[in-house]
């Protein structure tokens, strides 16, 4: 009976952050339509245009191959795996063992991989803009994500998202080297979700575009996979943010039903909490040039290395 209710909270993670994604990419389009004195789409038009998506045809190129077609799904299950893996709403589930910060890094490097290929084999210009503006950004995303990393990791003594979650709540105090980590996670987040200053998904200007010029040959339920795949990303980073730094509410390895419901109470509030800072901080910013990118992720490395040394010098920050 224990394995079995064990296996049956981690599916309860798995299809939560699944059904969650699109309801956060929901919340953060209201609220900053709001913010801008607008009446915004509905809380639920992203599972509408989900829908939509599925039930129409997809039209393929002539020239796409065979990654065309399954790269969709390669990009979504890379990415739902990955946020599925982070600790929700509870800590020590039954692939906990799995849910470990370079993993996950590599999950999330495989998805931009597929995606960035998906976007140069039809072989249109668009697509191949995307692409190399894609892997630019990830030239300095991913090294400062492994800084990210290697600061955590030397704090809380392992790379394994239960044990830190498990460390910062048994050893809450300020640190420096953290609080450095913790910008350092957020401008990757804001660059690999491809949000403003970075780059504006509700645009489709090709001065401006990333995400979307890869994509932009996709339609129907290919279109779908991606764009549930980018609101999983999305809910992955936040997911992110709060199990390593704000770890309180989540339930223990022994809890019981109670704790696990204020540990899904507390993620809610989490995500909404998330939601709305995004969304405060891309209406006070303005859109960047895409030459100015790199200095952007270029202080996300600097301060994931300056972490790590801090953490070297000192110990005790």
């Amino acid at each position: 009976m224990a394995v079995i209710r064990d296996l049956a909270v981690q599916g309860v993670q798995m299809l939560l952050v699944l059904a969650l994604a699109p309801f956060l990419l929901g919340f953060t389009r209201k609220v900053k339509a709001r913010m801008l004195r607008r009446r915004g789409p509905p809380l639920v038009q992203p599972y509408r245009d989900l829908l939509r998506l599925i039930r129409k045809q997809a039209v393929i190129a002539e020239d796409a191959s065979w990654l065309f077609r399954s790269g969709p799904y390669m990009i979504f299950a890379a990415t739902w795996v990955a946020a599925a893996l982070v600790p929700t709403f509870a800590t020590g589930l039954t692939f906990s063992w799995a849910a470990d910060l370079i993993a996950i890094t590599a999950l999330i490097g495989s998805a931009r991989f597929f995606l960035a290929l998906v976007g140069m084999d039809v072989g249109t210009s668009f697509g191949g803009i995307g692409s190399s503006r894609e892997m630019m950004f990830a030239s300095l995303a991913e090294p400062a994500m492994i800084m990210i990393v290697f600061t955590v990791a030397l704090i809380a003594g392992s790379t394994q998202l239960s044990s830190i979650a498990q460390f910062i709540l048994t050893n809450a105090s300020l640190r420096v080297s953290l609080g450095l980590a913790l910008v350092a996670l957020i401008i990757v987040a804001i660059a690999e979700n491809a949000r403003i200053p970075v780059d504006n998904p509700a645009t489709h200007l090709e001065l401006t575009m990333v995400h979307e010029a890869m994509v932009l040959e996709y339609s129907g339920r290919h279109l779908a996979m991606i764009e549930l795949a980018a609101a999983t990303k999305l809910l992955l980073y936040v997911s992110l943010i709060a199990c390593i730094f704000f770890p309180w509410g989540l339930a223990g390895p022994d809890g019981d039903f109670s704790a696990v419901m204020i540990g899904v109470v507390s993620y809610l509030i989490k995500l909404l909490v998330g939601g709305f800072l995004l969304v405060l901080f891309e209406t006070s910013i303005a859109k960047m040039r895409v030459f100015r990118v790199p200095d952007f992720l270029g202080i996300a490395l600097m301060l994931g290395l300056l972490g790590t040394l801090l953490r070297f010098v000192s110990g005790s920050f």
